[in-house]
């Protein structure tokens, strides 16, 4: 939130912004198939993994037809569509890893591509509004929203793998879901100097982040080191700041200079975004710069929501401004909330992409035969070994947002909380002994 109290006239519904009350920045309801016109695209996006895997992916896509935009017509039509020619896209360009990449888009999945982001306003790249604020169903329509009783509209080459991954983030954005409707109750506070209001409402964002953490933590449960990292991770990997593109990819058919894209990243998912605004909290340099240009891989109106908590009166400024010690202890416990969860998140990305690239340089060494699992890391894309899928140099961006956030605490020290700390030596090693030779 901004820095100067003023008074203006504050939003008082998502719907404006196309943000579920049940679901926050999630598609309610997916289509799960378009108009048949578009056969040809859903019946190779729905067979991608297979497809890479006989090494056929890219001859299916040369003899895919040109098809038409215009018979798309609704939201969730265009949403279907950009997943799946995104996921077409990604298994086209990394078919045969980071070894022989390609420099060119061929025109019959460029030229729909490009028009079906420019109407939705998204990039022409596969990002974390396809793969999983859009990519899903129940099982059972009137069953829970689980994991047990969801599944994937379209995949990638990983198995249950895959479907953890993109499964448990969507649980995380559903667990965000009450902290996000509480903005609007903290920013309405502070605009009506309701002290009582303000305090209740980021109580309940607390309790949000927390359980954003718990929902995280499946991630152990449901997806594979070896297999996020050694064969999953490239196909979310860009053609921005990625060593294996350095000139980009040319959308045959759009214009004749490669453009340069930023893959798949935690970084585009809108709820972080909006409680650092509301917080306050200042991200810097060459990171903040990071952030904001991921601002343009969300879709249009959540990036406007995040902007017009940005434009409201500084909660930060209220609080130290009211000096009552109830709402300077619920506003401190809210950013240790948020620290703890940035600190799993560094815990999380140790396990999956850290430990396995350290193993990948030990790996490499060995010629005998390996368990699949360990020949995964040892093939893993060496390009992506300190960097993360968007093209940030991932621990140090982590650890530096992680401690911007700190920072935005009034007393730099929580109030009677205490925040996790970076992954210990003991939890590093307990990781790695999952990837052991023998």
């Amino acid at each position: 939130m901004g820095t100067k109290v003023k008074n203006t006239e504050i939003p008082l519904s998502l719907e404006q912004f196309h943000i579920s009350e049940d679901y926050g920045f999630i598609l309610p309801e997916p289509l799960v198939d378009l108009p048949v016109y578009y056969k040809p695209w859903m019946d190779i996006a729905r067979n991608v993994p297979e497809l890479i895997s006989s090494h056929s992916l890219r001859l299916r896509i040369h003899d895919m037809p040109l098809l038409e935009t215009h018979l798309l017509r609704t939201h969730r039509e265009l949403r279907l569509a950009h997943l799946a020619l995104s996921i077409m896209t990604m298994g086209y360009v990394w078919q045969e890893g980071e070894r022989e990449t390609v420099k060119v888009l061929p025109r019959s999945l460029s030229l729909p591509f490009c028009e079906v982001s420019q109407r939705l306003g998204l990039p022409p790249i596969l990002i974390h509004a396809d793969t999983v604020l859009a990519n899903w169903k129940k099982r059972d329509p009137d069953g829970p929203f689980s994991m047990e009783n969801l599944e994937l509209l379209l995949t990638l080459p990983g198995g249950g793998s895959v479907r953890g991954f993109f499964l448990v983030t969507l649980l995380v954005e559903l667990a965000a879901v009450p902290g996000l409707k509480s903005i609007l109750d903290v920013i309405n506070g502070v605009q009506y100097n309701d002290v009582a209001m303000v305090t209740k409402a980021l109580d309940v964002v607390s309790q949000a982040i927390d359980s954003m953490k718990q929902a995280f933590k499946l991630m152990h449960e449901y997806v594979d080191p070896s297999i996020f990292y050694g064969i999953m991770r490239i196909y979310l990997s860009g053609w921005k700041d990625n060593p294996s593109m350095p000139e980009g990819l040319i959308y045959e058919g759009v214009q004749e200079k490669p453009m340069e894209f930023s893959g798949g990243s935690a970084a585009q998912s809108s709820i972080l975004h909006c409680f650092d605004e509301l917080l306050g909290v200042q991200h810097e340099g060459s990171n903040g710069a990071f952030l904001k240009r991921m601002r343009d891989y969300m879709p249009l109106s959540h990036k406007q929501f995040i902007e017009n908590i940005s434009s409201c009166p500084s909660l930060r400024s209220f609080v130290l401004q009211q000096a009552d010690e109830h709402l300077t202890h619920t506003f401190e416990h809210c950013v240790a909330r948020l620290v703890d969860f940035r600190n799993y998140h560094i815990n999380i990305v140790t396990r999956y992409i850290t430990i396995p690239a350290s193993r990948a340089k030990q790996l490499r060494a060995y010629k005998q035969g390996l368990a699949e699992e360990l020949d995964a890391i040892r093939s893993a894309p060496k390009a992506l070994e300190e960097r993360g899928t968007g093209g940030s140099g991932l621990m140090t961006f982590l650890k530096t947002v992680r401690d911007e956030t700190k920072d935005t605490s009034i007393s730099q020290c929580t109030i009677g909380n205490q925040v996790s700390p970076d992954p210990s030596i003991t939890e590093i090693q307990k990781a790695a002994s999952e990837l052991t030779i023998e």
